[in-house]
């Protein structure tokens, strides 16, 4: 579904996710809060899974999925055929992972990133279009 973005995360990135709800919001898009809001542990598959269905299954256009390091949730939001999540760490590798591998998953680590920087890897994220052209024959090859 165009402009809407599923964001789900573990219990390490309740703050940041509340956070980046803003960003979302400020960047012309529908957050689709897939939980948890509770700091209680959970397991951070169940969460990347969810965000991994709702954009291959066509019920949110991007993803937002965090864990402590995000590492954890972009090893499952890439189990998904269809979901090219990307774990990055500054605005310009967000830029290129939608640009360059036409990422729809934007992974994150709620204790790896500072706020701002979390900030700025979702407006470009959520900014920037696929380049296409030479970049199209390799996402194709991920299937």
């Amino acid at each position: 579904m165009k402009n809407i973005v599923a964001i789900a995360n573990d219990h390490a990135g309740v703050a940041l996710k509340n956070v980046l709800m803003e960003e979302i919001l400020a960047c012309g898009f529908t957050p689709m809060d897939l939980g948890t809001n509770q700091t209680d542990s959970v397991d951070y598959p169940d969460y990347g899974f969810l965000v991994a269905d709702s954009v291959t299954h066509g019920h949110a256009q991007f993803g937002i999925a965090i864990c402590g390091s995000g590492i954890g949730i972009s090893i499952a939001v890439n189990r998904k055929p269809g979901a090219r999540g990307a774990l990055c760490h500054s605005g310009l590798a967000a830029e290129l992972s939608r640009q360059h591998n036409d990422a729809n998953i934007l992974c994150l680590g709620a204790r790896l990133i500072g706020e701002a920087e979390a900030r700025e890897c979702v407006r470009r994220f959520l900014t920037t279009a696929f380049a296409g052209d030479r970049h199209t024959k390799r996402v194709e090859k991920l299937g």
